[in-house]
């Protein structure tokens, strides 16, 4: 069974940083493509970052050059270095597997998410 568990969010101003991780148990992350979405309230999830199993990232318009996502392999863990966070960037974060090693944000299609983790940016 794999289970995916986000931790480090939190609540900062605007230009903060904030490092979210995502644990995976049950499923090698060097083998497939991963991915960050987040959801605001009253809005739909959208794909904020992938990579996939060569370590070819995608981004978002609206993160490229503030975040950087990356993976440990030896941890089997997902991170994504949030910089310059915006109030915008307020939402629940939630990282995604994929069956597939080479999907990026246009194609990536979950099978399983992890829990959340609240990301808050006040200004």
């Amino acid at each position: 069974q794999v289970q995916l568990v986000e931790s480090g969010g939190g609540s900062v101003q605007a230009g903060g940083s904030l490092r979210l991780s995502c644990a995976a148990f049950g499923y090698d992350i060097s083998r497939y493509s991963m991915g960050w979405f987040r959801q605001a309230p009253g809005k739909g999830r959208e794909g904020v970052a992938t990579i996939n199993s060569r370590g070819v990232t995608t981004y978002a318009d609206s993160v490229k050059g503030r975040f950087t996502i990356s993976q440990d392999n030896v941890k089997n863990t997902l991170y994504l270095q949030m910089n310059s966070l915006k109030p915008e960037d307020t939402a629940m974060y939630y990282c995604a597997a994929d069956r597939s090693p080479w999907d990026t944000i246009r194609t990536i299609a979950p099978f399983t998410w992890g829990q959340g983790t609240q990301v808050t940016v006040s200004s």
